[in-house]
């Protein structure tokens, strides 16, 4: 399942501002994502879940699992199809190793892998921008609840659903979570949050348009 460079994800200490440099870096000049900077990025995410406990843990173990299944494409012998997230589906369409109707021949194929990883991220931007504007008495478990409902949850079984939602009323508070950021005071966090945002969002946008033109937002 993982290598040992995704086994010691957990082990490393989760930076804010370490996210925001590979997020900032994934994009090229002429706005293709760079596939090695989006794995880098979703690693600094998975030790931020990790980070808050086991409460993450449905979650961030199966981006663990579609981090390593991206890192066999870069590395195997058509490694540099998988240079951009363009080239990939580029790749990947044109020579049919996609499962467009039903998971069949590919079911690891790198856009049904990478779709995951985008509908997660979809969940995690919404959060972190929840984070930004909150006060100091804003519930955490309320936040993360409306940023999964409405992104992740339509993805997942009921019961998956209810899970998610009961873990998330664990959830530490919000002083708890700035500290996790390792970034400093609250003012420092919710500046570094205002840098990051716009360039998780501006890469969650352009790979959402990227398979809507291809009509790979439904991938089985």
């Amino acid at each position: 399942m993982a290598d040992s460079d995704s086994d010691s994800v957990p082990e490393e200490k989760f930076s804010l501002k370490e996210v925001l440099i590979t997020f900032q870096s994934c994009l090229t000049d002429n706005q293709e994502i760079l596939t090695d900077s989006y794995v880098n990025g979703w690693r600094g995410l998975v030790r931020f879940m990790n980070s808050l406990g086991s409460i993450f843990s449905f979650i961030s173990k199966d981006a663990v699992n579609k981090i390593q299944i991206m890192v066999t494409h870069q590395n195997g012998e058509n490694g540099d199809k998988y240079e951009t997230l363009q080239s990939m589906v580029k790749y990947e369409l044109d020579n049919n190793l996609v499962d467009l109707q039903r998971r069949a021949e590919h079911p690891e194929s790198g856009c049904r892998t990478l779709l995951r990883l985008h509908r997660t991220l979809r969940w995690l931007e919404l959060f972190l921008e929840k984070l930004r504007t909150s006060t100091e008495d804003s519930k955490t478990s309320v936040m993360c609840t409306d940023a999964y409902n409405d992104s992740l949850a339509q993805y997942h079984a009921w019961i998956i659903r209810k899970a998610a939602t009961m873990a998330f009323c664990a959830l530490p508070g919000r002083a708890a979570f700035f500290q996790t950021m390792n970034v400093g005071s609250t003012e420092q966090v919710v500046a570094m949050l205002v840098e990051a945002i716009p360039f998780i969002s501006k890469v969650y946008e352009i790979t959402e348009e990227l398979y809507k033109q291809h009509n790979l937002l439904e991938l089985p």
